[in-house]
């Protein structure tokens, strides 16, 4: 009778062993696959904005970098090199924006839309200064910095005279 016994056993022990090594296959699968998505959406949020964008047009590039505090930002043309503090935002709309804080604009001139209109000898009025902005901002989108760096005959302004295009394009590299 032992080897009876020992026969029903043995065919116990397999089907038990079997049962429970597919319950755990299942179960592993089921939930690893959520988790490695969550982990990679968030580790490509944060890495997006830091790096090195330059433009084929003109020699300028922009080296965003994280630290304890935010970003830090390094401006490089052919005839100057900034560094400072960079914001990053979203608007309302969910369009992203970054301010290289502390850049001083080249010109500015303000809205001289209404000039025409006070342009008589009589009304001739010395006019304020205009303070020149600090701070560029760019637009953020996918890998590319856009800023517009200078503006019309009714908001006359420069804000980067080392180039001459109205929009600087500046693609992470």
């Amino acid at each position: 009778m032992k080897p009876v016994f020992t026969i029903v056993y043995i065919i116990l022990s397999v089907f038990l062993i079997s049962a429970c090594t597919n319950k755990k296959v299942e179960n592993v699968v089921e939930k690893d696959i959520p988790k490695t998505e969550i982990s990679a959406e968030i580790n490509k949020n944060e890495e997006s904005i830091e790096g090195i964008y330059k433009t084929a047009e003109c020699d300028i590039s922009v080296e965003i970098t994280k630290n304890k505090d935010g970003y830090q930002y390094l401006l490089k043309t052919n005839l100057r090199k900034v560094k400072g503090k960079a914001t990053f935002s979203t608007n309302e709309s969910g369009e992203k924006y970054l301010v290289l804080e502390g850049i001083k604009w080249d010109e500015y001139e303000g809205d001289i839309s209404n000039e025409e209109e006070n342009d008589s000898l009589a009304d001739s009025k010395p006019e304020p200064e205009l303070e020149i902005p600090v701070g560029i901002d760019a637009s953020y989108v996918k890998d590319t910095l856009t800023i517009q760096n200078y503006g019309n005959a009714m908001n006359s302004y420069t804000k980067i005279s080392e180039c001459g295009l109205k929009y600087i394009q500046l693609v992470k590299k």
